[in-house]
């Protein structure tokens, strides 16, 4: 089995109210005589109280093209990506030249090369490390993240991979673009980073390194469904594709998934002690809830992640991850179930045990 020796999230300095951010938005989107009522009420429906961005708020008006929001990506990204590998692997106790795969993602900047390749030498890795840029995967891409490293592991038991997610969503926001999707988004999403360092069942014995266990994962991408989610790629850059039907398709399919998961290894939905969700927003959190008949509590740690730093895409279930580890201490043996949705449009779950 996989071992997760370590889970460390980072958030850029610049922290603001919602309310705060939705004036400054609302002008980037609308223009100066739009109705800001309208995207006061989309916002405040998110229920995000507060985010991190990328820049000081007062630069994005400043904003002129694409070419200026990826540049501002790739010199934050840089620095966010190198502070949460860095963190991790200390964490763990590992050093980077240790390190065998890394698989770095993002779906929010273009990067070539991409990020891991710009920040190998500042952190230590080998020049011989072995690299998988992910790019299109969006919010399942923590998820997928992880179930790849576990992919690699299998075959490799005395090796280190780790995963790097940076996501700086508020440098896709559109500006003059009234759309319902792109007001939504631009009160929903956040920006931060994460890294997960996993290690092979031989590298842990040898090592005597501890962690949730990743016992498998599946992957699901649902038919007739790839403009629920995603990006419109064009002269201004990306531009959101985000449909009203992802809690119908996280009712439909995933409750399906999960319990057919879980029966595959003799376990049942009251038996998982620890739940790892994405929290995409409101109405698919209790989507999840309704669908799998998760008690009240079952996904604090997701409402919570909302409520303080919105919706970080594929970095997001890493800080639930990350934050269900540090405030959650489940008896030894207890399943756990992490999931996320995301472009495609598709799911992937990931059960783990401590």
């Amino acid at each position: 089995m996989t071992i997760l020796a370590a889970v460390h999230g980072v958030l850029p300095e610049h922290r603001y109210e919602q309310a705060e951010i939705t004036r400054t938005f609302a002008d980037i989107c609308l223009g100066p005589d739009g109705n800001q009522e309208v995207v006061r009420r989309l916002h405040t429906n998110t229920r995000v109280e507060s985010r991190h961005l990328a820049l000081p708020l007062e630069r994005y008006a400043g904003l002129a093209d694409f070419t200026e929001a990826n540049d501002a990506f790739l010199a934050v990204a840089e620095e966010l990506g190198a502070q949460a590998l860095l963190g991790a692997l200390e964490q763990a106790g590992i050093a980077p030249s240790e390190v065998d795969l890394i698989v770095s993602t993002t779906v929010t900047g273009l990067a070539v090369p991409s990020l891991e390749a710009r920040i190998a030498a500042r952190v230590g890795l080998r020049p011989d490390v072995r690299r998988v840029p992910l790019f299109g995967l969006g919010c399942v891409a923590g998820a997928a993240g992880i179930a790849r490293l576990h992919d690699y592991l299998l075959g490799r038991p005395d090796q280190v991979a780790v995963l790097l997610a940076v996501e700086l969503c508020s440098l896709t926001v559109q500006r003059n673009d009234r759309s319902v999707a792109n007001l939504v988004a631009s009160g929903l999403f956040g920006d931060g980073a994460a890294a997960v360092v996993a290690v092979g069942a031989d590298y842990a014995r040898e090592h005597d390194i501890t962690g949730p266990r990743v016992l498998d994962s599946r992957s699901h991408l649902y038919p007739d469904t790839t403009r629920t989610m995603g990006w419109d790629i064009g002269a201004r850059g990306l531009t959101i594709v985000l449909d009203a039907q992802v809690p119908v398709l996280v009712k439909q399919y995933l409750g399906i998934d999960v319990r057919g998961f879980l029966a595959e290894h003799g376990l049942s939905v009251p038996e998982v002690g620890a739940w790892v969700s994405h929290p995409g927003g409101p109405k698919v959190i209790e989507a999840i809830e309704d669908e799998l008949g998760l008690p009240p509590d079952a996904l604090e740690m997701t409402w919570r992640s909302l409520a303080e730093v919105g919706n970080l895409s594929s970095v997001s279930v890493l800080h639930v991850l990350r934050d269900t580890l540090a405030k959650r201490s489940p008896t030894p043996g207890t399943p756990g179930m992490l999931m996320a949705m995301g472009p495609g449009f598709c799911s992937e779950l990931v059960l783990l045990t401590w």
